[in-house]
């Protein structure tokens, strides 16, 4: 599956009243542990079919990284049934990203 970008606009809808997990991935363009993260997070989305997985531009969507309290990217936050359910910050291995999802 498809990595969903994430607004303002569809996060409620995407995250929140998603009915499996979801892994979203804040991180900005000029970020390089993002850019090294990147591959990862599209493998992830690639593999596992019971997780949706989402990206948010920190410098487009301020509002959203504000209401979550990144102050550091890459930030990864798990949802689960609109709640979350994990956090993660920095360039990590696949594995400990998966085990925020699962």
């Amino acid at each position: 599956m498809a990595v969903t970008k994430l607004t303002g606009a569809n996060f409620e809808q995407e995250v929140m009243q998603a009915d499996k997990p979801v892994l979203v991935d804040f991180y900005a363009d000029w970020c390089g542990p993002c850019k090294m993260m990147g591959p990862v997070v599209e493998e992830i989305a690639g593999e596992e079919a019971g997780v949706k997985v989402c990206k948010i531009n920190i410098d487009e969507e301020m509002g959203l990284a504000q209401r979550f309290g990144v102050m550091s990217i890459p930030t990864f936050i798990a949802f689960k049934n609109g709640e979350i359910a994990g956090k993660q910050i920095g360039a990590v291995p696949k594995n400990a990203l998966l085990e925020l999802v699962k």
